[in-house]
């Protein structure tokens, strides 16, 4: 069959990905593609003989010959996945066409518990129905993986030498990260012909499933609990201080990042506890799988190894007398359940890392059961435990102040019902409780002797506006420091869950969860604007994890009117993040100021998200200022 029959007009491509759709062939699992291969095989037919690997791939992202049999495609097997509910093996042809927007390897799917009876450099011919495989199901916005299903395999030979790995260098992979999708496909790339030389996308997507291979590569994103990390191959890209790759704005996509697993199995080869600025040495090589947990992602046939540099945690300095040292802190579900070790490693942070804070606003504090799904609500026992931990550790004896929610409303893990939770230092500033403050019932401000107060101290803001349905409510304190009165307010955002993946194929990817981000903002700086509008000094800050960028529509929000600052923004560029989210490093945790506060010393103390050994994912947040 000429390759050139095999180079559909995006038009035609959009047919197909909507015939493949309503065939079930663009597969949410191995198992739904497993059956419906099967039900399309029989009816399909053979394609035309002589079929190679470049054909199937084609020049798009979804394969030409989606839904067809295809049979004694020949190649060199690169590697086997034989382990996990996506088992099977890649495979490439040693000959290809020449064509760089055409990839010559393809992965082929035996079964989520079919090991593959083949081996590196068996030279086979395979038989099956080509699909299009969706990691993390249609409804994700991932790219699809094209494959091979319901195989029949027949090794001609074996000890064959594998097929040439292309190098993914900085200078292969294109500055631009993807072309914008087409509108009439609903912002979808799929349909797009591959243009591997201008867009990194489309580069990594030319070389999907073939044999890839990369040289020493900075670690940018820790080992996870999955037995993966991210490095770059463009040291120069947006590099932080410490060894990151920093995500600056929506245009900032960092084309170098590249998630690295292996082959392996971790019983017979242990993955290494990698940190950021660490470095992969010598050559990784193995095929180029898309999974969706991250996109494109080398599997490596040998074992992965990762020079220490040492990367230390932070410490910021202690707060002056006259300075005021307030932080936020996400304890990621902390619950009485978790293990001692836990509560001290937090305890000695915030007394050693963090300097003992003045007021240390906390996220997702669990309830006394944890995510127990019982009806317990209280939490008094959680925050008891961490004071007693902090205490253990050299530091004061914190006192506290929080609001329990109602049952399951305020989103988190079910029966968790997390919240934020005020501790203090009463030896350096006491709290103003003005009673009445519930799950429900929202504070206000009023003028008292010529100064803004809260209706309710502990209060919560807003609680019954619907950008809080299901979302942790603001939780607003009162505080007075050397005579002065300091107004706090602790949030916890709605999260990211339902975007999608940078590597989505809609371009720009569906960042749905904005939208209700947007409306918490904006409740917030509705009730700072209240704050201000009865004294214009008022030493007002917002804390939290505000779950979004300090380029966001939500940080703007927070900032309407001149009402906040993101003290983040004082930071030098390279310093600014608090998250690592496949290997990038950026902005999810804040600390805003009202504009009275006027002058202050921030610092984002880096000793969580870098580190593969992590109490929480976030870096605590600190700002110091003399109200």
């Amino acid at each position: 069959m000429p390759s050139s029959t095999l180079v559909p007009r995006p038009a035609a491509v959009a047919a197909v990905v909507a015939s493949a759709l309503a065939a079930g062939l663009l597969a949410a699992s191995p198992a739904a593609t497993a059956a419906t291969t099967a039900t399309t095989a029989a009816a399909a037919g053979p394609a035309a003989a002589a079929v190679r690997i470049h054909d199937i791939q084609g020049t798009t992202r979804i394969s030409p010959l989606v839904g067809q049999q295809v049979a004694g495609v020949p190649g060199i097997v690169t590697g086997v996945r034989s382990y996990g509910s996506s088992r099977g093996f890649w495979f490439q042809d040693p000959e290809g066409d020449g064509r760089a927007a055409t990839s010559e390897g393809i992965f082929v799917f035996t079964g989520s518990g079919s090991t593959p009876a083949v081996k590196p450099g068996d030279s086979v011919l395979v038989s099956g129905t080509v699909s299009e495989f969706v990691p993390g199901g249609t409804s994700s916005g991932n790219q699809s993986l094209t494959q091979l299903s319901r195989p029949a395999v027949t090794v001609v030979s074996s000890g064959n030498p594998l097929p040439e790995a292309v190098t993914i260098t900085a200078w292969s992979v294109p500055a631009a990260y993807a072309p914008a999708g087409d509108p009439a496909a609903g912002g979808s790339i799929n349909g797009l012909a591959l243009d591997p030389r201008r867009w990194a996308l489309d580069y990594y997507e030319s070389l999907e499933s073939a044999n890839v291979r990369i040289g020493d590569s900075r670690v940018v994103g820790a080992t996870d609990p999955y037995a993966a990390l991210w490095v770059t191959v463009k040291p120069q890209e947006n590099p932080t201080p410490r060894g990151g790759t920093r995500y600056g704005s929506y245009t900032s996509q960092n084309t170098g990042r590249l998630q690295v697993q292996s082959l392996v199995p971790l019983a017979e080869q242990p993955f290494p506890k990698a940190n950021v600025g660490d470095v992969l040495t010598g050559t990784t090589e193995g095929p180029l799988d898309f999974n969706q947990f991250g996109g494109y992602t080398l599997v490596s046939r040998s074992a992965v190894t990762v020079a220490d540099r040492g990367l230390t945690r932070e410490s910021t300095r202690p707060q002056r007398r006259n300075e005021l040292s307030v932080a936020t802190y996400n304890v990621e579900n902390l619950d009485p359940s978790d293990p001692q070790e836990k509560f001290d490693a937090l305890g000695r942070a915030v007394v050693g890392n963090l300097a003992s804070p003045d007021i240390l606003a906390l996220e997702e504090i669990q309830d006394n059961t944890g995510a127990t799904n019982n009806g317990v609500v209280a939490a008094d026992q959680t925050v008891a435990k961490f004071v007693a931990a902090i205490r253990a550790a050299g530091g004061p004896a914190y006192d506290w102040r929080s609001i329990d929610p109602e049952n399951n409303k305020d989103g988190g893990q079910p029966g968790g019902n997390i919240r934020q939770v005020f501790l203090f230092n009463p030896e350096r500033v006491s709290f103003t409780d003005r009673p009445g403050g519930d799950a429900t019932t929202a504070t206000g401000v009023v003028r008292e002797r010529g100064k803004a107060a809260l209706t309710l101290s502990p209060g919560r803001v807003s609680p019954g506006h619907e950008a809080w349905t299901d979302s942790r409510k603001p939780l607003a304190g009162e505080f007075t420091f050397r005579g002065k009165r300091v107004f706090v307010i602790a949030n916890h955002f709605g999260s990211k869950g339902g975007d999608e993946a940078l590597t989505s194929h809609r371009q720009p990817p569906n960042r749905s969860s904005e939208v209700r981000r947007l409306q918490q903002a904006q409740t917030v700086n509705a009730f700072v604007k209240e704050i201000l509008a009865v004294d214009r000094k008022a030493d007002v800050l917002v804390v939290g994890d505000i779950n979004d960028f300090e380029f966001s529509a939500a940080t703007e929000a927070l900032t309407d009117g001149g009402a906040l600052y993101p003290a983040v923004k004082s930071l030098p560029r390279g310093d600014r993040y608090s998250y690592v989210f496949q290997g990038n490093s950026q902005v999810l945790d804040q600390i805003l100021t009202s504009p009275g506060i006027d002058d202050f010393e921030y610092d984002s103390v880096h000793l969580n998200a870098e580190f593969n050994d992590q109490n929480s994912d976030h870096d605590p947040q600190v700002l110091r200022f003399r109200p």
